[in-house]
């Protein structure tokens, strides 16, 4: 799973790069898995949330947010309780908060 999480990592960053968004049901095929199963959901949100928890770690904003619900245009539950673990979101306001951290994501990552 090393491979698809590294594959996974660099799609996020292009996305980033070109200050856009991507669905999870077009980068969970990168690791083989389906949206349509709650099993690979829960592993598509793992993969991200180690993608994030590594980025935070590193004095970056989480790349996750990059990652939308193509039903909600934006972030699963997932997305928000990592925020809120790591001491990030204290709740109240999801889209705001959302569109805070993918502004600070497309920054960081398109050079501004």
């Amino acid at each position: 799973m090393l491979a698809e999480r590294q594959t996974i990592y660099e799609r996020l960053i292009e996305v980033a790069q070109v200050r856009e968004y991507v669905n999870y049901s077009d980068v969970a095929p990168m690791a083989g898995l389906n949206m349509e199963s709650p099993a690979d959901r829960n592993e598509m949100s793992d993969i991200l949330d180690g993608i994030s928890q590594a980025e935070h770690y590193a004095g970056r904003p989480l790349l996750s947010a990059v990652v939308i619900r193509r039903d909600k245009n934006k972030p699963g539950r997932g997305f928000f309780v990592l925020a809120r673990r790591l001491g990030l979101y204290g709740g109240g306001d999801d889209l705001g908060y959302w569109l805070a951290e993918l502004r600070r994501v497309h920054d960081h990552w398109a050079g501004v």
